[in-house]
């Protein structure tokens, strides 16, 4: 199978699917990454920090064991700014490139209002009479954005990735985004990261995993 995450900045990714990006490759699958914002001089980042970033990316990339990387490289904490069919018209490029069974997304009422953009502009792309591929939709749970959503649109899982077998690889990855992990309280912490997969496991019997909300499943 064909699939496409698609996080709205790097380690979204990874943070909310890095283990179902792993246990997917491990089962012979092609995992392609859509990323859409990104640190790059024009927005006033210094150099030294666009290259940490990007060399970030390139090894996160070659440990979850990605097929093919698109990064829009659009301006973060911005997307409410660019016309929405600018967005779209480049996922839309993606898709047809990638033509993926199962489509991860972020969730639509996470706090940051990049990931709204992003899940809105995305699932433009996953009509079914424009996309027939597409199988499955899902919603991942990226900490420190999703559990802060209103709770009035709490993020309630109904599908559930056994990632026993791939939580301390998933966190050794999250760690290559040094700026991003902190210690405790931090919500990116590893203590957080594997508490909350230890967390969801046990809703399901396992002894981690992550969680997803099915939107569209096509049988």
């Amino acid at each position: 199978m064909n699939i496409l995450v698609i996080s709205p900045h790097p380690d979204d990714e990874t943070l909310g699917a890095g283990g179902t990006i792993l246990r997917y490759v491990d089962e012979g699958n092609n995992v392609f990454w859509l990323n859409v914002t990104n640190m790059m001089p024009e927005y006033g980042f210094d150099d030294e920090i666009v290259e940490r970033r990007l060399g970030e990316i390139a090894k996160v990339k070659s440990a979850l064991g990605i097929k093919k990387l698109f990064d829009l490289k659009l301006k973060p904490a911005s997307l409410d700014n660019y016309p929405k069919s600018e967005i779209i018209q480049k996922m839309k490029e993606v898709f047809e490139e990638v033509r993926p069974e199962i489509v991860i997304l972020p969730y639509m009422h996470d706090a940051h209002s990049d990931h709204k953009v992003v899940f809105d502009a995305a699932y433009a792309c996953t009509k079914s009479f424009r996309a027939p591929y597409i199988q499955k939709i899902l919603c991942m749970e990226i900490i420190s954005e999703t559990n802060y959503s209103n709770p009035e649109f709490e993020f309630k899982p109904n599908y559930y990735v056994d990632i026993s077998n791939y939580i301390d690889k998933k966190i050794e990855i999250a760690s290559i985004y040094s700026s991003e992990i902190s210690l405790p309280p931090f919500p990116r912490s590893i203590e957080a990261i594997r508490s909350l997969s230890v967390y969801r496991g046990s809703s399901c019997s396992k002894c981690a995993a992550e969680s997803f909300m099915l939107i569209k499943e096509i049988l």
